[in-house]
């Protein structure tokens, strides 16, 4: 149920730069697919446990949307009901990441899934006035072979709605070994850089990530606050943090919403943004996560521009963009 709190929130205007696609695929979109889908199936299938044995449990879930996003007109329309989420939900910037090879079992090549995904993005940001880009992920299962090509296509499309490079996956499962000829090659040839860290893994995968990455925000990184030297290198470097606490929470790291380190890092200065990860499967909305924070935390309307800010100082996008985007967040809050 909608509550009063949530509603005001809702159409506050947000940036997101944490969220994935293939963890968001929209109710409408598989029953339109999948007809024999009910609201309950969905839930069960494709909406991961309020608890999570662990990340690959919650990874189970994702699967079942993975299957229904293997042609042009799936993936078309994925991007297009995402955009419909982000409408509803006051997203002004969104960064949107997904792993092209993970859309490829039905014949597509990698490069026509990023062509495809960047011409969806481009007609929907022409359509809807919200600014996007992608971000492409490589995992950490993954053949450095495969990191490779995931990279080449970042730089392929460098001019287009493609934005950057990620590595997202299991980094308690996986060493980086296979990813670093792909991060030296982003690094070479000046592409944006993020990384999941700090998330499966402790603190020591931060700056192992921060050494042989050099990205200049982290995906999660929640467990920094481990970590007093960590943390003083985050804000040192002004490494940001795409946080997201209710999936972290999913997932079994922190027992409840009011121990969750969001908090703690914001205080301590490391640049920190609020993003839902998994809009199906963690079922969160950022209206419905800043609800969260306040009740648990007593963020306000400036706590609220200041993590939207940091985000959008941080996000892969120009600065004639950024200033713009500045404009409506200063217009909307009026904290400054």
């Amino acid at each position: 149920m909608e509550t009063e709190k949530y509603l005001t929130y809702k159409s506050w205007p947000k940036i997101e730069l944490h969220v994935h696609l293939d963890c968001s695929l929209h109710f409408d979109v598989i029953r339109k697919y999948r007809p024999e889908v009910t609201r309950d199936v969905y839930n069960q299938e494709y909406v991961a446990p309020d608890r999570c044995l662990d990340l690959p449990d919650l990874f189970r879930s994702v699967n079942n949307s993975i299957e229904l996003m293997q042609t042009p007109e799936q993936l078309r329309a994925s991007i297009e009901y995402l955009f419909r989420q982000f409408q509803k939900d006051g997203v002004i910037y969104a960064e949107i990441r997904f792993a092209p090879h993970l859309h490829t079992e039905r014949g597509l090549s990698p490069s026509r899934v990023v062509e495809i995904a960047e011409s969806a993005v481009e007609e929907q940001v022409s359509k809807t006035g919200i600014e996007a880009g992608l971000l492409l992920c490589t995992l950490r299962q993954y053949s450095e072979k495969m990191s490779m090509e995931t990279v080449q296509l970042v730089y392929e499309f460098r001019n287009s709605f493609v934005a950057g490079f990620d590595i997202a996956g299991d980094e308690a499962a996986y060493p980086i070994d296979e990813h670093k000829k792909a991060f030296q090659f982003a690094i070479e040839k000046g592409i944006p850089r993020t990384a999941h860290a700090g998330e499966a893994a402790g603190p020591e995968s931060v700056l192992e990530t921060l050494n042989h990455f050099q990205p200049t925000r982290i995906g999660h990184g929640v467990r920094s606050v481990d970590s007093p030297e960590v943390i003083e290198i985050l804000v040192e470097k002004n490494i940001h943090l795409e946080v997201c606490p209710s999936c972290n929470i999913q997932i079994g790291l922190f027992e409840r919403y009011d121990n969750h380190p969001v908090n703690k890092l914001k205080m301590s200065g490391v640049s920190t943004g609020i993003n839902t990860d998994g809009r199906t499967t963690t079922n969160i909305t950022l209206g419905s996560e800043y609800e969260k924070l306040s009740t648990a935390f007593g963020w306000t309307k400036p706590d609220f521009f200041q993590v939207n800010m940091n985000a959008l100082e941080a996000a892969f996008v120009s600065d004639s963009k950024k200033d713009h985007l500045k404009r409506q967040l200063n217009d909307y809050y009026d904290c400054e």
